[in-house]
């Protein structure tokens, strides 16, 4: 018999829409990259990450850790809190993690499936120095394996908010949900996330955070009461993650308005800001700046603000110039 396809739906009212908000996760990509490093086959694209952090991680007990965040189902939902402002922020993220209460903790580890019991009854013995321990092994995780590519993964899941930022002011929920991933569909009123358990309640004016992930992909994931109301999807453009440098840049292009300039102009084809473009390209941002100018002034790229950032993209001249149809 086929299995019931069973859904998480969220109710939304008049004014919900205007609830939705973006945010970055550094802890959730820290916890995700958990299942990366068990099961490489499974996220090949990171395997140039894995290559580089395996030899660090040789003295690094991360039993608990796979325990609760095992390969498949269900993962603890206290090492992954919603993001409570839209700018990422990990000690912040990780004090989160240490002020779960414990009974809190307790529950969430009983339904874990297909993790080793032996570690899973120590966590429960005592869920508050379980607590203290997973977030020391997070904290040390954190420093040993990933504080130094956040940068990078930063910039892919800044140009994706920024990018599903555009659809939702200029299309609404509709357009901004219609091609966020297969699973997630918008219904008028109502967005249901297909999952293995149901789910349907309003959002009753809590509002809904979309996170991006890099190391989720392709699935997505969500987080219901207690905590607010969370989706988190693939972002777009993953499978450029690990591409080392800048963009390449045609050879006419380069010849015409110089290398640099031409791989700005490339990178452009999703709107980055100043800062995004500088990690991309490992130039300053004040390099970027005087290159941007530039490309403005020529008529080829354009900014606009969004709430505090400067968002650069290609002009219609720029497209045609780069190659786009």
């Amino acid at each position: 018999m086929p299995k019931k396809s069973c859904h998480v739906e969220w109710i939304f009212a008049a004014d919900d829409v205007a609830g939705v908000r973006f945010a970055f996760s550094p802890i959730w990509e820290l916890v995700a990259s958990l299942r990366t490093l068990r099961d490489p086959a499974r996220h090949s694209l990171h395997l140039p990450w894995l290559r580089a952090v395996r030899p660090r991680l040789a003295d690094l007990d991360l039993s608990e850790l796979f325990a609760l965040v095992p390969l498949r189902g269900y993962l603890v939902d206290f090492v992954t809190p919603t993001p409570e402002t839209p700018m990422p922020d990990f000690a912040a993220d990780l004090d989160r993690v240490r002020r779960t209460p414990p009974e809190r903790a307790a529950e969430e580890a009983t339904w874990v499936t297909g993790a080793d019991p032996r570690i899973i009854e120590r966590f429960l013995d005592d869920p508050e120095a379980g607590v203290a321990r997973v977030a020391d092994t997070l904290e040390r995780y954190w420093e040993a394996g990933f504080a130094e590519f956040w940068p990078r993964i930063y910039g892919l899941l800044e140009g994706d908010v920024l990018r599903r930022s555009r659809q939702l002011a200029v299309g609404g929920a509709r357009e901004l949900f219609g091609d966020l991933h297969p699973n997630v569909r918008w219904r008028g009123d109502r967005l249901t996330v297909t999952r293995d358990w149901e789910y349907s309640e309003p959002l009753g004016g809590d509002g809904l955070v979309l996170v991006p992930t890099a190391f989720y992909w392709p699935d997505v994931a969500v987080m219901v009461e207690p905590y607010q109301p969370m989706l988190v999807y693939p972002a777009t453009g993953v499978g450029t993650l690990w591409i080392s440098g800048p963009p390449p840049a045609p050879g006419a292009l380069a010849a015409l308005i110089g290398r640099t300039r031409a791989q700005i102009l490339t990178a452009l084809a999703d709107p980055m800001t100043t800062s995004a473009l500088a990690r991309r390209m490992s130039l300053t941002p004040g390099a970027i700046s005087q290159h941007l100018s530039v490309l403005a002034d020529g008529g080829l790229a354009t900014g606009r603000r969004v709430g505090r950032e400067v968002v650069y993209g290609r002009t219609p001249m720029g497209d045609s110039l780069a190659g786009v149809s």
